[in-house]
C-alpha cells in the first residue's frame, strides 16, 4: 500500500510541474512580410516624337493625376496629300487641292492604365495649300498661288510604352478648315474665275515618341 501511494504522488508533481515548463519556453521571433511594391507607369514629362505616313514629328508635355493624363503638344509636317471635287461654280471642271505641309497645336486628356494610354485632343490647325482647276481631260485651266489657312482639330488616339522612355501610338484627326474664295489664272496669267473652296482633312498617323524622365515609379 505504501509503494502505490509513492507512484501515485510522483505522477500528481509530473503533471503540476508540465505546465510550467511549457510557460517558461521562449516565443518564436515574428517577422511581418514588407508590403509589395508594383511599377505603374508615369506618362509626366517631356517628349519627343516622329510620324509615320508623313515627314515630321511632334514635341510635348505632359502631367499625371491618378489616371488621369493632360498635356500640351505641337505637332508639324510635311505631307503629300490631295482632293478633287467637281466645281460648282464651272460645270465640266474639277477643283483639285494640294496639301503640302500641316500643323497642329492641341491640348489633350487621356485615361493611362499603366503603360497604355487612351488620350483625345483638340485644338488648332494650319495647312499650307495649292489650288488648280482641270477639265474632265485632266488638262489645267486654272492655278492660284500658294496659300496657309488656318482651322480647327479634334482627335484620338492610343499610345503604348514599350520600353523605359520609349512608346509607339496610332492617332485620328479630323481637320476642319475654313471655307475661303480663291482667284484664278490660266496657265499663261490670264484671269480664268473665282471659285469657293471648302476643306476638310482626316489624317491617320503611326507614332514614335520619346520621354524624358523617369518612367516607373513605386506605389503600393
Amino acid at each position: 500500500m505504501k509503494k502505490v501511494l509513492l507512484v501515485t504522488a510522483s505522477l500528481i508533481a509530473l503533471g503540476a510541474a508540465a505546465p510550467a515548463v511549457a510557460a517558461d519556453l521562449a516565443a518564436r521571433p515574428y517577422t511581418k512580410a514588407p508590403p509589395m511594391m508594383a511599377a505603374v507607369y508615369d506618362w509626366t514629362g517631356f517628349y519627343i516624337g516622329a510620324t509615320g505616313g508623313t515627314v515630321g514629328g511632334q514635341v510635348g508635355y505632359r502631367w499625371q493625376a491618378g489616371t488621369s493624363v493632360f498635356g500640351l503638344e505641337a505637332q508639324g509636317n510635311w505631307a503629300d496629300f490631295s482632293g478633287s471635287n467637281v466645281s460648282q461654280v464651272f460645270p465640266g471642271f474639277r477643283n483639285h487641292t494640294n496639301v503640302d505641309a500641316f500643323g497642329l497645336f492641341t491640348g489633350q486628356v487621356g485615361y493611362a492604365v499603366n503603360n497604355v494610354l487612351l488620350y483625345v485632343k483638340g485644338g488648332a490647325a494650319v495647312t499650307s495649300n495649292s489650288y488648280r482647276i482641270n477639265n474632265f481631260a485632266g488638262a489645267l485651266v486654272g492655278v492660284t498661288g500658294d496659300d496657309t489657312r488656318w482651322g480647327g482639330t479634334i482627335g484620338a488616339g492610343l499610345e503604348y510604352a514599350f520600353a523605359p522612355n520609349w512608346s509607339v501610338g496610332v492617332e485620328y484627326n479630323h481637320l476642319f478648315m475654313q471655307d475661303r474664295t480663291y482667284t484664278f489664272t490660266t496657265p499663261g496669267g490670264a484671269f480664268f474665275g473665282t471659285d469657293r473652296i471648302r476643306q476638310d482633312v482626316d489624317l491617320v498617323t503611326a507614332r514614335l515618341n520619346y520621354k524624358f524622365g523617369g518612367p516607373t515609379v513605386a506605389r503600393y
